[in-house]
C-alpha cells in the first residue's frame, strides 16, 4: 500500500506555521494602537477609524519591498533590521502626501519555515510599525517548498495613512522660486541594492565582512543599516509649517523623485556640494566608476527626503528639522522651464 501523504511531506509544515502565528500576535500586540480590534490570527485585520476630528477624511495606501537589499540580510544572516526597512519604505511614501500612518500588513515567504529567522523580521516590522506609531494588524507567512534557495526569503509590506482633503500635500501649489531642503538619508535606505551589490561582491570582490576603513564599519554593517522612518518628523513640521511639497527619495533617486511633486511649468534646480553626501555614495561611485548623473537618478546620495517651502519658510522649517535631531540643507530652488 501506497504511504498517505501530508501537507508536511510535500514540504509545508501547518503546525509550525500556527506555532508561529501564536509568536505574531505578542509581537503585532505591541504595537497596538487605539484603533486597532482584535488580534492577529483572523482572516483579516480590523482598524477602527476616528473621524471626530475630520471634515473629509481621505485614506492613502501604499505598498512596497526592500528589494536586492535582502541579500545583505542572506550574507549576514541577520534579520532583525529588514523589517524596518520594510515599514519604512511603505509609510514614507504615504507621509510625503500629509498621511498619518494608521496600520501595516506584511507578507513573509519562504522556501522553508525557519522560525527563528521569522521571528527576527517580525520582530523588525513591529520595531518599524512602533517607530512609524502604526499598528501591525496582519499579513502572510507562506512557506513555498522549492522556490526559494535555502535560507532566502521575499518580503513586501502595505501601509493605509489617513489625511484631511484639504490638507493633502500634492505640491500643486509649488512656484517658481520656492525653496527645497533635503532632509539627511540614513544611508543607502533600500534603493540601489543590485548596483550596490555588483560594485562591492563582483567588482571588488568583498566579503561581507570586509572592513572599510573610511567608512569605519564592516561593508555588510553599512550596507544593512536600516531605512529612516520620517512618519513622526514630518507630522510635526506640517502642523506649523506650509510644507508645498516633499518626495521621497527612493527608487529614482533625486532625479527622478523632485519631478514627480513639481508642476509641469516648474523644474528643480539642483545646488551640487550644497548637503553633506555620506563616503558610502562617494566609495561606490568611484569603485563603479559611475558617473553623477547615474549616481542621481539611482541613489538619494544622502538625502532621503525633500521637501519644498516658499523662501520664508526657509530658516523656521530648518529649525524644526534639527530640533528633531535630523540634519537638513537648502539644496536646491524652483525655476521655470
Amino acid at each position: 500500500m501506497n504511504k498517505s501523504l501530508t501537507y508536511a511531506d510535500a514540504g509545508v509544515n501547518i503546525d509550525k506555521a500556527n506555532d508561529l502565528v501564536d509568536t505574531i500576535k505578542n509581537i503585532a500586540g505591541k504595537t497596538s494602537t487605539p484603533g486597532v480590534i482584535g488580534q492577529i490570527g483572523g482572516f483579516g485585520g480590523l482598524f477602527s477609524l476616528d473621524l471626530n476630528k475630520f471634515k473629509q477624511p481621505v485614506l492613502v495606501s501604499s505598498t512596497d519591498g526592500v528589494g536586492t537589499k535582502l541579500k545583505i540580510a542572506f550574507m549576514l544572516d541577520k534579520h532583525d533590521t529588514i523589517g524596518i526597512d520594510l515599514v519604512a519604505m511603505c509609510v514614507n511614501d504615504i507621509s510625503v502626501q500629509g498621511a498619518k500612518p494608521l496600520f501595516f500588513l506584511d507578507y513573509l515567504s519562504m522556501g522553508k519555515l525557519e522560525t527563528k529567522t521569522a521571528s527576527s523580521i517580525i520582530k523588525g516590522i513591529a520595531k518599524g510599525c512602533k517607530e512609524a506609531e502604526c499598528a501591525l494588524i496582519g499579513g502572510e507567512t507562506a512557506e513555498m517548498p522549492g522556490l526559494y534557495k535555502q535560507n532566502e526569503y521575499d518580503l513586501a509590506g502595505f501601509t493605509v495613512g489617513l489625511v484631511e482633503k484639504e490638507k493633502i500635500i500634492d505640491g500643486s501649489t509649488i512656484n517658481a522660486g520656492d525653496i527645497i531642503i533635503g532632509v539627511a538619508s540614513s544611508g543607502l535606505h533600500s534603493n540601489g541594492y543590485s548596483l550596490v551589490n555588483k560594485v562591492c561582491f563582483e567588482i571588488l570582490k568583498h566579503d561581507i565582512d570586509s572592513y572599510i576603513k573610511d567608512i569605519g564599519k564592516t561593508i555588510g554593517e553599512e550596507l544593512l543599516t536600516p531605512t529612516y522612518i520620517y512618519s513622526k518628523l514630518i507630522q510635526k513640521i506640517i502642523k506649523t509649517t506650509p510644507i508645498k511639497g516633499i518626495a521621497h527619495i527612493t527608487g529614482g533617486g533625486i532625479t527622478d523623485n523632485i519631478c514627480r511633486i513639481i508642476p509641469e511649468n516648474c523644474t528643480a534646480a539642483i545646488h551640487k556640494n550644497s548637503w553633506e553626501i555620506p563616503h558610502i555614495f562617494k566609495y561606490i561611485q568611484q569603485a563603479g566608476n559611475i558617473k553623477d548623473s547615474e549616481m542621481m537618478r539611482t541613489f538619494n546620495n544622502g538625502i532621503g527626503l525633500a521637501i519644498v517651502v516658499a523662501k520664508k519658510e526657509v530658516q523656521q522649517t530648518l529649525n524644526q528639522i534639527e530640533m528633531l535631531d535630523k540634519k537638513a540643507f537648502v539644496i536646491g530652488k524652483i525655476v521655470t522651464n
